[in-house]
């Protein structure tokens, strides 16, 4: 999967957390946050004229996490056009972007779509949606 890295954190499950990650070139912006109960990953376009947040993804509910106690690392990468990012968390996939396609990808498939033209077929996981850093 070939992405150059935009940020990289050591997070502590449950401990409130931000991690910015614009792309190298272009207005898209995504951010992890952890807020101590959830966590989920957005989408940003930073020339929007009105809200910047396009999308939302839920990553995982705290109280879910059976070894939260343990630190992990997030790493968040983009494709090489700058309009795809995904989130990983111990090099695992946990949300994926494609700005170009306004669509978002989450193992829980959760929110619902936001509207702005965004996921409007949901955010189910795609087994084949790395293949978009291909």
């Amino acid at each position: 999967m070939p992405i150059y890295l935009a940020a990289e954190q050591q997070l502590n499950v449950g401990h409130a957390t931000v991690i910015e990650a614009p792309a190298q070139e272009g207005p898209f912006v995504v951010v992890f946050e952890d807020d101590e109960n959830t966590a989920y990953f957005y989408a940003l376009d930073s020339s929007a004229s009105d809200n910047p947040i396009q999308d939302a993804l839920h990553v995982y509910n705290v109280e879910d996490i059976s070894d939260r106690e343990k630190p992990s690392t997030v790493k968040i990468g983009w494709s090489m056009d700058h309009s795809k990012a995904v989130l990983l968390i111990n090099e695992y996939p946990h949300a994926v972007f494609d700005f170009t396609d306004k669509q978002g990808y989450c193992h829980s498939g959760f929110p619902p779509s936001v509207g702005k033209g965004w996921s409007l077929q949901g955010h189910e996981w795609q087994e084949d949606v790395l293949k978009l850093f291909a």
